[in-house]
């Protein structure tokens, strides 16, 4: 997660919020709401690990803009987490749901510590200890939480039963992306990139682009990437041809059997070693000829260092944040179609939402149900996002900020806020 000056994700986040807000034509105080969180919140965690010991941890939430509705938004666990890179995703997540058109608003969290290195019983203490100090300022209301980096269905089903043993009720809508028997929604595993891949497909028809058979390389081969991968070659007909993860990256010009590859890192928890494939270095990736390329790992992975290499017709960021500004310059005078990442990856926080409706409802969908909701939802927004390309004669990501912020800023100035 790279904060410097120069790559701080909450920089640049509030650099195409102004942008934006100039393009609209937006007043003053309706610029500064937008570019700035509403409230966040900064805490400590005493955690006592299995040694005996107690370790500290610093975690964050941030609520960016509810004017719309709840904040909604995960959780991360990670090393490196810092207070810009919630921020930024957390105003990333208010465009996201904007741009799905959600009845939502968008926040963010995050603890730093390192989840490969601690037990479950460790995990389980963390992700209580984080509900204990949140949980009266969240709820199905006011804001909705739901996993993200090296967080899982199990550890939100750990915050939901502290939080319902906090507030001596059940809640389950209080967290999205719980586990089935638990309250949780069909179809949200496979979510975020199930979004992606309708985007891709409807950009693919609206640029010309036959996708049976088309190449497709991915960066990042957790939860999004392996779906990705899947999917595909279910619903597009495209061939992977290359997938990478910390580990290793592999080519193979002829195809990779996506569920053999997820099969394989499965069991051997790396990609490293898998026998049906060139390895090749994550820059090779990145410059491969392919027609499809997905970055689905962090941010900042796409810079104006490796940006000129990519010979992609399309790039689906189902990672948040994955492309630089100064690479996306470079990208767009490449005449490469960039789907930006609050609309590409808006599949997840969609099931997150019809998740939310199933537990008010105390009624469940089924799978079929729930991905033909998700299909009617992304192909809405990516017509809203294309139109206003198309209107605006710019880029898809400054269309997707100009749809998303004029909705917020409407319901802003209807509240009376500004």
């Amino acid at each position: 997660m790279c904060t410097t000056d120069a790559y701080n994700p909450f920089k640049v986040a509030q650099a195409a919020i102004d942008e934006a807000c100039q393009t609209l034509g937006l007043d003053e105080a309706t610029h500064q709401m937008l570019r700035n969180p509403m409230k966040e919140f900064h805490f400590t965690i005493p955690v006592k690990m299995d040694d005996g010991s107690v370790k500290v941890f610093q975690g964050f939430r941030v609520q960016y803009n509810n004017s719309r509705g709840p904040n909604k938004g995960g959780i991360r666990f990670h090393p490196e987490e810092t207070i810009d890179t919630v921020r930024a995703l957390a105003c990333w997540m208010t465009w996201k749901t904007s741009v799905a058109d959600l009845p939502l608003g968008g926040g963010k969290g995050g603890v730093i510590c390192d989840p490969k290195s601690m037990s479950e019983g460790e995990l389980e203490r963390l992700a209580r200890g984080f509900m204990r100090q949140v949980a009266h300022y969240i709820g199905h209301k006011n804001d909705v939480p739901a996993p993200d980096v090296y967080t899982t269905p199990q550890i939100m089903a750990w915050m939901m039963d502290e939080y319902e043993t906090i507030k001596g009720y059940s809640e389950p809508g209080v967290i999205t992306g719980k586990p089935v028997g638990n309250g949780g929604s069909l179809g949200r595993g496979d979510a975020t990139a199930r979004g992606g891949v309708y985007i891709t497909r409807d950009a693919a028809k609206a640029y010309g682009i036959d996708l049976k058979g088309a190449t497709v390389a991915i960066q990042g081969f957790g939860n999004a990437g392996q779906f990705a991968a899947t999917l595909f070659e279910e619903l597009t007909g495209s061939k992977i041809v290359a997938v990478c993860d910390t580990k290793a990256a592999l080519y193979n010009p002829d195809g990779l059997d996506a569920k053999d590859v997820q099969a394989y890192k499965l069991a051997n928890g790396s990609l490293k070693g898998y026998p049906k494939a060139k390895e090749i270095s994550q820059a090779e990736l990145f410059a491969l000829k392919v027609d499809v390329l997905v970055p689905a790992a962090l941010e900042n992975s796409i810079t104006a260092e490796n940006a000129d290499s990519i010979q992609a017709k399309i790039i689906c960021e189902l990672a948040n944040g994955p492309t630089t500004p100064e690479a996306d310059k470079i990208l767009d005078a490449k005449g490469i179609v960039v789907l930006p990442d609050f609309l590409a990856n808006s599949g997840g926080v969609t099931v997150s939402y019809f998740e939310s409706v199933q537990n008010e409802y105390n009624y469940y969908w089924t799978a079929e149900e729930v991905d033909k909701a998700l299909e009617n939802k992304m192909v809405n927004a990516f017509k809203s996002v294309y139109d206003m390309s198309v209107d605006k004669k710019c880029s898809l990501r400054k269309a997707a900020y100009l749809v998303a912020i004029k909705k917020v800023a409407d319901a802003m100035k209807f509240r009376g806020w500004v």
